[in-house]
C-alpha cells in the first residue's frame, strides 16, 4: 500500500518543525514538501535539516500549488489570512487539508467552510486527542449540571502565542454552553478589571495566562455553593498536537468534500 504523501504549511515553525518530524516517524506516511511565507528565512532550506532529522531533499519554498499538487494531504498551522488561501488552493486542488491554526474570526471560517464543499478539509481548535476528549465531557457535564454552577474556564500557554483566549479555551467555551443549551457569544466573560460587581448567574468565564513555554494547559471549573468539579488537561510537549494531526490527515485522505472535526477521527 502507497504511504500518504503529507506537505507541513508553515515547515519554519516551531509546530511545522515537529510535523515535519511526526510524518517522517510515522510508517504510513512520507513527507511531500513544505512551505512558507515569501519573506521567511527557512526559505531554500532542507525541510528535514529545519526539523533536525537530516536532510530529506525537500526544500521550503512559497509555492503553494505546487505542494498541494504533490501532496495527498496537507497540514498547516500557520495564520488565519494563509489559512484561508490554503483552504482555496485544497479546493482548487481537491486536496485533503488538515487545519490547526486558531484565531479564525466568523470571515475566516465562511471561507474555509466555502471551500470546504470542494475539498476535504479538517479544521480543530486543538489536535491533541485527549483534549477532544475532554470537549465532549464538557458538553455533558454542562448539560447534566444546572446553572447553580458556574463554568470558569481557565488557561495557560507561552509567551509568544498571539491570540487570547486561546482557541481551545474557545472550543471548550463552545462545548460548555451547547451542553447549557445557551449562545455564548451572549453568555461570555472574557475580561474582569475593577469593580465588575457580582458574577452574572448563567455565564462563562475565561482567564488567560502567559508566560515561558507552556505549550498548553486547560482547565474547565464548575463551581457551585459546598462544591467544585474541575476537568483540566495538561500538554507536556507540541508532540501530541502534532500526533493528532499526522492521524487526522490519514483518516480525511480520501474522504468526499466536507467540513470534518476530530470528532470524526474519533468516531465521538
Amino acid at each position: 500500500m502507497a504511504k500518504l504523501r503529507i506537505g507541513i504549511s508553515g515547515c519554519g515553525g516551531r509546530m511545522g518543525r515537529m510535523l515535519i518530524a511526526e510524518v517522517a516517524a510515522t510508517a504510513d506516511c512520507e513527507l511531500a514538501g513544505g512551505i512558507e511565507a515569501p519573506a521567511s528565512l527557512a526559505l531554500g532550506k532542507d525541510i528535514g535539516e529545519l526539523a533536525g532529522i537530516g536532510a530529506t531533499g525537500l526544500i521550503a519554498s512559497a509555492d503553494v500549488a505546487a505542494l498541494f499538487a504533490a501532496s495527498d494531504a496537507v497540514i498547516d498551522f500557520s495564520t488565519p489570512e494563509a489559512s484561508v488561501a490554503h483552504a482555496r488552493a485544497a479546493a482548487a486542488a481537491k486536496t485533503a487539508l488538515v487545519i490547526g491554526t486558531t484565531g479564525l474570526d466568523a470571515a475566516a471560517t465562511s471561507a474555509i467552510a466555502q471551500s470546504a464543499k470542494s475539498a476535504p478539509i479538517l479544521w480543530a481548535a486543538n489536535m491533541s486527542l485527549g483534549v477532544n476528549l475532554m470537549l465532549g465531557l464538557v458538553q455533558h457535564m454542562a448539560r447534566g449540571l444546572s446553572d447553580d454552577y458556574d463554568i470558569e474556564i481557565l488557561e495557560m500557554h507561552h509567551h509568544h502565542k498571539v491570540d487570547a483566549p486561546s482557541g481551545t479555551a474557545l472550543a471548550l467555551g463552545r462545548a460548555a454552553a451547547e451542553g447549557r443549551g445557551i449562545d455564548l457569544a451572549a453568555h461570555s466573560q472574557r475580561v474582569r478589571d475593577g469593580i465588575t460587581g457580582p458574577r452574572k448567574r448563567g455565564d462563562i468565564g475565561f482567564a488567560t495566562l502567559r508566560g515561558g513555554d507552556n505549550p498548553g494547559e486547560h482547565r474547565v471549573i464548575f463551581a457551585a455553593e459546598g462544591e467544585q468539579i474541575e476537568i483540566a488537561h495538561r500538554a507536556g510537549s507540541r508532540r501530541i498536537f502534532a500526533r493528532g494531526a499526522v492521524k487526522a490527515a490519514l483518516w480525511l485522505a480520501g474522504k468526499p468534500a466536507g467540513l470534518y472535526g476530530m470528532k470524526d477521527v474519533l468516531g465521538l
